[in-house]
C-alpha cells in the first residue's frame, strides 16, 4: 500500500507590512539618538517599534523621538512609548519628542498617557 503524503499550503509570513515598515525613510540617515516613528504605529509593527526602541534605551544622551510622519497610533504603541519614556527616565537618560501635535497628542490625551509619555507641553 502506498503511503499518500499531504501538502500542506505554504502560509505567508505576514511580514510585507512590518517589513515596510522597518524600512529605512528616503533621504539622509537618521542622526545617532534619534527613532523616527513609521506612519502607522499598530500592533502589527509593535515587534519592529519594540526592537527599534530596546535599541535606543541605554544611549546616553538624550533620544529624539520623530512623530513628524505618524498618522496612525494604536493602544498597543503608545504603551511601548510610554514604558520607553519611563524606562529612560529611570536610568536618568533625557527622551525628547519631535512632532507630535497632530497625531500623537490627541491619541495619548484620549488614553490619558500625554503624561506618561512626557510630551512637550506637559508637567513630568
Amino acid at each position: 500500500m502506498k503511503s499518500r503524503t499531504r501538502s500542506t499550503p505554504v502560509r505567508k509570513s505576514g511580514r510585507g507590512r512590518a517589513a515596510r515598515a522597518a524600512s529605512p525613510p528616503a533621504g539622509p540617515a537618521p542622526k545617532s539618538g534619534e527613532l523616527a516613528l513609521s506612519a502607522e504605529c499598530t500592533l502589527a509593527e509593535a515587534e519592529l517599534l519594540k526592537a527599534a526602541l530596546a535599541a535606543l534605551l541605554d544611549e546616553p544622551q538624550a533620544v529624539t523621538l520623530d512623530a513628524g510622519s505618524l498618522q496612525r497610533i494604536d493602544t498597543a504603541a503608545l504603551q511601548l512609548l510610554a514604558a520607553f519614556v519611563r524606562d529612560r527616565r529611570l536610568l536618568g537618560h533625557d527622551t525628547r519628542w519631535r512632532g507630535a501635535e497632530p497625531t500623537l497628542e490627541p491619541a495619548a490625551r484620549l488614553l490619558g498617557m500625554d503624561g506618561m509619555l512626557e510630551l512637550p507641553g506637559e508637567s513630568r
